[in-house]
């Protein structure tokens, strides 16, 4: 398995001088966990800019465009900021059990490269300017969302981690909400109402976004139970109470259930109409690679290198589906067809046929008829 990346830049911030803006920002780095900080962001932009947009809010490229890209840049900042900060609200929790797994034993406050202080204050100015950009720059409902994953992941997930093995389903529960916070933001940007959580979450208007959240959530359970199950006695030797180990059999089994999960939901996206029938065919092949993969895992029971196969197949899935959901937007291409050649929008030829018939002569206009003496 792959070292932890924080781990991984704790060793770089070593080699560096003790006292050097390049060492502290490096550390900085490490405490952030970079990789599931980029994953966290590359969702929400993804949920972002697969929002339908209303006819109102249509461009002349496409009948499906982006929204406003000032949100998105507030919107994956803000993200990037509220991850970053549970995550090293994360490591400030647990450097004693760190530094009894090889993947983590390496990370700064386990190498003490800095202070439970200096991590305490780097976490919570993250957190403020996180949920401050969403607030300001995106809208509450997401604001919230943000400061959501960070209470969830660092004060529910983590200290459940040694108590239950459902801390994965808590986890996994953590992982679904920034889908979620990237649809609220787009549908922030054509609300009719007043904006409120409710008119940017509920409804069926907002399938969609709670479909890419299931996504997310399902993912996790395949991914983590292969990832874990290869270091299943480290998991067991640090205190930390994980299927791998506890329960290897169903370890397996919700590996394969809820990657069986992965054909609905995509066929839930294209049901609701965030993307095209197109999405069907491309996402139903790396779907049943990746069941193909979890079967295996399951059959194995982990053995025979299936665990790390498993693995792999959820580190190409998750990116790969989310590329497709995007080429497969609905409208982008008759949108492309239409601004390649030059084709009008019917809504124009109508607008324009609209016109025509009102242009008569003035002495020629009848006189409306009252409503009750049109019935008598």
């Amino acid at each position: 398995m792959p070292l932890d990346a924080s781990s991984q830049l704790s060793a770089i911030s070593t080699t560096l001088p003790a006292i050097s803006i390049r060492r502290r920002l490096t550390t900085y780095l490490a405490l952030s966990k970079p990789r599931l900080s980029f994953l966290m962001v590359l969702t929400t932009a993804t949920a972002y800019s697969l929002y339908p947009v209303p006819a109102v809010l249509l461009s002349s490229t496409t009948i499906a465009p982006s929204l406003s890209a000032l949100t998105l840049v507030f919107l994956t900042a803000g993200t990037g900021f509220c991850s970053a900060s549970a995550n090293a609200f994360n490591m400030l929790l647990e450097p004693q059990h760190d530094a009894k797994m090889s993947r983590t034993r390496n990370r700064p406050l386990v190498r003490g490269l800095i202070t439970k202080k200096g991590a305490f204050a780097f976490a919570t100015t993250a957190g403020l300017l996180g949920v401050g950009g969403l607030w300001f720059g995106v809208n509450p409902t997401v604001a919230f969302l943000g400061g959501f994953t960070i209470f969830l992941y660092a004060g529910v997930y983590t200290p459940m981690k040694r108590i239950s093995v459902l801390n994965t389903w808590v986890g996994a529960i953590v992982g679904s909400i920034p889908p979620l916070m990237g649809w609220a933001a787009a549908a922030g940007q054509s609300a009719a109402g007043s904006g409120a959580w409710q008119e940017l979450l509920l409804g069926e208007e907002n399938v969609g976004g709670w479909l890419l959240a299931a996504l997310l959530f399902a993912w996790q359970f395949p991914h983590f139970n292969a990832l874990s199950w290869t270091i299943r006695e480290e998991y067991k030797n640090a205190g930390f109470r994980m299927l791998a180990w506890t329960n290897t059999k169903m370890n397996g089994r919700v590996a394969l259930r809820y990657s069986l999960l992965f054909i609905p939901i995509c066929f839930g996206l294209t049901w609701c109409g965030v993307t095209d029938r197109g999405f069907l065919v491309t996402s139903s092949v790396v779907n049943a690679w990746m069941v193909g993969e979890a079967w295996k895992f399951w059959r194995k029971e982990g053995q025979k290198g299936s665990a790390r196969g498993l693995f792999w197949a959820s580190v190409w899935h998750l990116p790969v589906v989310m590329v497709l959901a995007m080429a497969h937007k609905q409208g982008l291409w008759e949108g492309i067809w239409r601004r390649t050649f030059g084709e009008e929008d019917d809504g124009h030829d109508l607008w324009d046929g609209e016109e025509e018939e009102l242009d008569v002569e003035p002495d020629r206009i009848i006189p409306a008829i009252p409503l009750a003496a049109a019935r008598t």
